[in-house]
């Protein structure tokens, strides 16, 4: 049997790492339950309805992309 020697930070290190990616991975995972899925009729509605994002007034928005991927 091999053996490994690793110091108790680098471990510790590790298996924060490991614990971060398996929460990340849940947390993906409960977003695909909770986002509704839509027909192909749905979405040309809300499409027709709500046009297209990239014509909104972007002044009317706050990015939250850094709280989200938090």
């Amino acid at each position: 049997m091999n053996t490994l020697t690793i110091s108790k930070s680098n471990l510790k290190e590790i298996i924060k790492e490991s614990v971060r990616e398996a929460i990340l991975e849940e947390r993906v995972k409960l977003y695909e339950l909770l986002i509704p899925s839509v027909s192909n009729k749905e979405m040309a509605d809300i499409e027709m309805k709500y046009k297209n994002p990239s014509d909104y007034n972007k002044r009317n928005f706050k990015d939250m992309t850094d709280w989200v991927n938090k």
